[in-house]
């Protein structure tokens, strides 16, 4: 396990292959991969965000007493910082990337949603400008 400390923000996402995961995180977000254990487990690392990236096999994954299965997806999501959104969107549209929207503005800034290959939501968010 890495060493988190009280400044970590923890978050499990439930990821239906957890190397594809990892390789999106780290090659595509700028994430810093931290222990793997394949196929069930990885986490990676963003300033202080740590996201588990747990796969069907891992604990996080097991079926639940009424036979229900735990699974990817939703609309909860972690929220990424950037400095500018149209770069960072071409950037990964280019890469592939499906986006849930388009780039939305409101009054704190703009933003857009995409999803990991497990179908996780990603929020891009470029603050506004003071």
């Amino acid at each position: 396990m890495t060493n988190p400390t009280e400044d970590t923000v923890n978050v499990r996402y439930l990821v239906d292959d957890v190397a594809a995961a990892i390789d999106f995180y780290t090659g595509r977000l700028g994430f810093t991969s931290m222990t793997t254990f394949l196929p069930a487990f990885a986490d990676v690392r963003r300033g202080n965000l740590r996201l588990l990236l747990s796969g069907p096999d891992s604990s996080a994954g097991r079926t639940l007493p009424d036979g229900s299965r735990p699974r990817p997806g939703g609309w909860n999501r972690i929220h990424l910082i950037v400095a500018d959104i149209d770069t960072e969107v071409a950037r990964l549209r280019a890469d592939g990337v499906p986006f849930r929207s388009e780039v939305v503005t409101g009054p704190g800034g703009r933003q857009i949603v995409l999803d990991d290959p497990a179908g996780n939501p990603v929020e891009l968010f470029e603050p506004a400008h003071a």
